[in-house]
């Protein structure tokens, strides 16, 4: 028998609200407004309505909707006069680059139209080993941010550069002269040219500093590292070499030490040869490395650093004394003892801010000789230090600053004692800030200076050591802007661009590679040399760590979103509207709260009858008095008890549209820039309305949607007992339900035809290829509004669903077992405990594009019909939004355009205005309202693959169709793998032939051509 767990989306649907399972029988979740086109509602009903009079009414809406369907906007295509010699129109031309904004990095291909990068796609030549995240391919619509800065501006008023140069440079003298200091102050900018150039700056000016400041500071994990290795670095860990992954505090499939390490831990999660690796989590937020763990164990920060010490003294033979409470002590041992056991195979991360305990975490993968440990290639992209950024404050409100250079970074919003810079600021007799908008930061100095997006830069990268990539534009500034380095060059007296300055200087670090080639690959590997760590004093910092005790009443703990992150891209659309992985919350950030908290505390959610989830409001309150008003709260399954999480990188106002004004500066509890706070929290008046698709196109009790198993039922029992095949009878015997068709099929043997294969092992609810695909489909944004009310329009969601050990067989006896009151309640408060704690999965849905779909039987205007490849067809012009598909749809895939979104003030997003609409890909059309859309399996990619091929004579490479699907060309986890089954040498081919292998809702004969595997739990 395969898995009969208990699934459910939300707290709400386990305790089978019966608002949730009235929602769960309506195809719309508001009452459709019939009477205005059917007149008088009481006529009506007193007078009866004949199936005459329905049909005349219906074929009157529909034939007005079919005017309107028509009535397409016509647009005109102006030919070139003289066309560029390397651009050819319907063309797209790739350019390798690579980004760091301080925060996120990846090796990228920026694919362009007609001159217009249009979509951010992963670099995967050999050594490009960092895949763009979800925030990293919305940033292109930065590009087109029609609030970015577009020209100096000096004392509030616009200005030119070279009025810029002159203030900077009299600033400059001044200071010289006056014995002022001078302070760069900038992100981790892991650009060796830079800072070579930085220096010479510094050579100039004796009397300057380079300050490094991150937002969202790993300082305690660097001075950890910089004292055994003698480098200012980061551990760049390789989870596929690990069979046993301990984390204690560390969501290292999220931003922990800048993210990164999907690829390499799915690599492991894959069941191959009876084997997989292993994963213990301690944490507090449930996380995404959490919800992929195969044991995951809730505590405060407090208990973990205890757990730390446990482990220490278990893989070491230490003695240091730790305060464990059975039941975790249990797991804890447990963990700590398959770690030993696993030895150079094993590997622990943290990211427990403490530098001792980071310490022991390099001192416990020393004694493990761990192979997923490598000091060599340690990762540059964080190089802050809390001290550091501390002293400059001091040193600005002490008025020994005269002149301040600021980039990459926006402190009056970020830092937690934002007042005491502000204050600390105005004492600066000039302050500049390098900025891509007019944030806070910009709006408040001398000197606000626009710096260009990274498409429009020159610029070198080190991520990790060893690697060296290069940046280069893909379209001409669209502003009048001007990157750091060439103002810092002129500050020198140097001549020349930073583009020059850049190609002189890469001769150092590309190992003998051409500058052209380099160019070309985006990156060069050079090597790197193993480190050689000093002693560690591992005693004095584990006695130092296990006297660690927790204090206040609640832990929060600040972290940051998929979405958001840090807070840089506040103004992108696409991340607003990401629905959180974890919560399925979007436009916001919330105070999440354990089950048993919420209800000490007298805080709720609840799904209303219009489907949309509200919450409580709470204030929470630092120990040193910083209060943060009506916050909403999120009731979250798998919260550690005495724990709270919130966001980072919302509330931000300045330089952002009225629309993406949301959520709360979390940044003001960051005190210390420490992520764990003391606090106290109480309710507060009000109900807060989210946008949450938690809620939307539920499981309705279908327990067939995930599959499961552990590994050892997977290793020693046959397909049938962990992948059951659905049965069905026909003539009075069982049989396959996939061996009975209602249609008469086709001959798809030959040719092309299209499958898209889903690990459920491998998928980390990233994100990433729901972004991708809002940007390859031109899919729109509809706002938090739209979102609340069921109509959200992206083509791919991320459904994720907690599960408890109970079934639902085991639930129904429960129930059916109850005799009285209190063995009532007493009985519902346990089965409610499966809440506190559940195993999570994910599982992307899109259109399964099914062989015999049940949209296409039901279309009145065959709208929608199947391809000869495999692909379910939209049809927009035939469409007239009947719905009839949508109704008909056991995925609930489609969406219907309720309203015109393109050049829509309703609608201020990206599509609303000229320079957004730069971004929008010419091979899709932008719908009007009033018809139904979903995924198209990228369409017009598999075409282009197709013509390709054929214009250079030559059959269609194996797997050369995998990167033409947004989704899994995005993935990087290997979790998607799209391509022809027909090509039984492709990969999507032999992974249908997966004993794993399986379609969602088999027993309705619908022959999808999406197919997932068979979740292995190694528990």
């Amino acid at each position: 028998m395969s898995s009969n767990k208990k699934y459910w989306k939300s707290v709400e649907e386990l305790e089978n609200s019966s608002i949730v399972e009235a929602l769960r029988n309506n195809e719309f979740v508001e009452e459709i407004p019939t009477d205005e086109f059917l007149g008088n509602a009481d006529a009506l009903s007193t007078s009866g309505t004949s199936r005459r009079d329905f049909l005349k009414y219906v074929g009157f809406s529909t034939a007005a909707v079919t005017l309107a369907a028509c009535e397409g906007p016509v647009h005109k295509s102006i030919p070139y006069v003289l066309q560029p010699e390397q651009i050819i129109p319907g063309v797209a031309d790739y350019y390798a680059t690579t980004v760091f904004d301080g925060f996120d990095f990846a090796n990228l291909l920026v694919k362009t139209r007609e001159g217009r990068p249009i979509k951010i796609e992963n670099n995967t030549i050999a050594g490009a080993k960092f895949a763009a995240n979800a925030r990293i391919h919305a940033s292109i619509l930065g590009l087109y941010d029609s609030a970015r800065l577009k020209e100096p501006k000096v004392d509030g008023k616009n200005s030119t550069w070279s009025a810029v140069d002159l203030k900077i440079k009299s600033s400059l003298a001044d200071a010289k002269a006056k014995g002022g200091q001078v302070v760069l102050l900038t992100n981790t900018l892991a650009s060796p040219s830079t800072e070579k150039l930085i220096a010479e700056f510094i050579a100039k000016n004796p009397n300057a500093k380079h300050v490094v400041y991150d937002a969202v500071s790993s300082s305690e994990a660097l001075d950890a590292f910089e004292s055994v290795y003698g480098q200012r670095a980061l551990v760049d860990y390789d989870f596929s070499k690990a069979s046993l992954i301990v984390s204690v505090g560390a969501d290292f499939l999220g931003d922990w030490q800048g993210g990164g390490y999907d690829s390499g831990y799915a690599k492991g999660r894959i069941p191959q040869n009876g084997k997989m690796s292993r994963h213990f989590q301690f944490e507090s937020n449930m996380t995404l490395s959490g919800a992929a763990a195969d044991k995951r164990v809730p505590m405060t920060t407090a208990v973990q650093k205890q757990a730390l010490v446990q482990i220490y003294n278990i893989i070491s033979g230490a003695s240091v004394p730790v305060a464990l409470d059975g039941n975790v002590k249990a797991e804890v041992v447990k963990a700590a003892q398959q770690l030993k056991a696993a030895g150079s195979k094993g590997v622990l991360v943290s990211g427990i801010e403490d530098k001792n305990a980071q310490l022991l975490v390099l001192a416990i993968n020393q004694v493990l000789a761990s192979e997923a440990f490598s000091a060599a290639g340690a990762r540059q992209i964080r190089k802050g230090s809390n001290a550091v950024v501390s002293q400059l404050i001091k040193d600005l409100n002490a008025g020994s600053v005269h002149t301040l250079i600021m980039s990459g970074v926006n402190p009056v919003y970020t830092l937690a004692d934002s007042i005491a810079f502000v204050s600390g600021l105005k004492k600066v007799k000039t302050s500049v800030a390098f900025s891509l908008k007019e944030d806070e930061t910009a709006s408040v100095v001398t000197v606000a200076a626009p710096a260009p997006h990274y498409l429009e830069s020159w610029g070198d990268v080190e991520i990790t050591s060893g690697t060296y990539s290069l940046t280069q534009p893909t379209i001409r500034p669209i502003f009048n802007t001007k990157q750091f380095q060439d103002v810092l060059l002129s500050l020198n007296d140097a001549a020349g661009t930073f583009y020059d300055y850049l190609k002189v200087n890469s001769g150092v670090f590309t190992a003998g590679s051409s500058w052209n080639k380099v160019l070309h690959d985006g990156v060069a590997v050079v090597g790197s040399t193993a480190l050689s760590g000093g002693a560690i004093d591992a005693a004095s910092a584990a006695n130092a760590v296990a006297k660690s005790k927790s204090a206040g009443d609640f832990e929060l703990v600040l972290y940051t979103k998929t979405g958001l992150g840090d807070g840089q891209h506040a103004n992108n659309p696409w991340l607003q509207e990401f629905p959180d992985p974890i919560t399925r919350v979007s436009w916001d950030n919330y105070v999440t709260v354990s089950n048993a908290d919420s209800k000490k505390l007298g805080l709720s959610n609840e799904i209303v009858a219009n489907g949309g989830l509200n919450g409580s409001y709470a204030t929470i309150t630092t120990a040193d008095g910083i209060k943060l008003e009506n916050v909403p709260v999120i009731v979250q399954p798998g919260q550690a008890v005495g724990t709270l999480g919130l966001a980072l990188g919302y509330g931000r106002k300045a330089a952002l549209k009225e629309e993406m004004q949301v959520g709360l500066n979390a940044y003001s509890l960051y005190k210390g820039f420490n992520g764990v706070q003391s606090v106290s929290i109480v309710k507060a008046g009000g109900e807060h309305e989210f946008a949450c698709v938690q809620g939307q196109k539920t499981l309705m009790g279908r327990g067939d949607i995930i599959k499961e198993t552990t590994l050892e039922v997977f290793n020693s029992k046959d397909a049938e007992h962990w992948n059951e095949k659905p049965m069905v009878s026909l003539d009075h015997q069982e049989v396959e339900a996939t061996t009975v068709d209602l249609w008469e099929s086709f001959d798809r043997s030959t040719g092309h035809h299209f499958n898209l294969s889903i690990d459920l092992n491998a998928c980390t609810g990233c994100g990433a290829c729901v972004i991708a695909c809002h940007a390859e489909n031109n899919v729109p944004v509809v706002g938090k509004a739209e979102v609340r009310r069921s109509r959200d329009m992206h083509w791919l969601r991320i459904d994720r669903y907690y599960s408890s050990e109970s079934t639902f067989e085991g639930d129904n006896e429960r129930k059916e077992g109850i005799a009285g009151l209190s063995s009532s309640l007493s009985t519902f408060n346990e089965m409610e405990k499966p809440g506190d704690n559940p195993q999570v999965a994910f599982q992307p849905v899109m259109c399964q594009h099914c062989n015999h779909a049940p949209c296409e039987t039901v279309c009145p205007v065959a709208a929608t019909s199947h391809g000869r490849q495999g692909q379910n067809h939209m049809a927009y012009n035939r469409c007239v939004g009947t719905r009839y598909c949508a109704n008909n749809c056991p995925y609930k895939v489609r969406r219907f355009n309720w309203f015109l979104y393109n050049k829509n003030s309703e609608f201020d997003y990206h599509m609303n205005d000229d320079l957004g609409r730069m971004v929008l890909n010419p091979d899709v059309n932008v719908r009007s309202r009033g018809v139904m859309e979903k995924c198209s399996f990228c369409i017009q990619s598999t075409q282009a693959v197709i013509l390709q091929a054929k214009r250079e004579g030559r059959v269609v490479a194996k797997d050369e169709f995998n990167n033409a699907c947004a989704c899994s060309a995005a993935c990087s986890s290997g979790a998607m793998v799209f391509g022809d089954v027909n090509d039984k040498e492709s990969e999507v081919a032999k992974l249908a032939e997966s004993e794993r292998a399986y379609h969602l809702l088999e027993h309705v004969g619908t022959k999808p051509n999406v197919f997932y595997h068979v979740k292995v739990r190694n528990t």
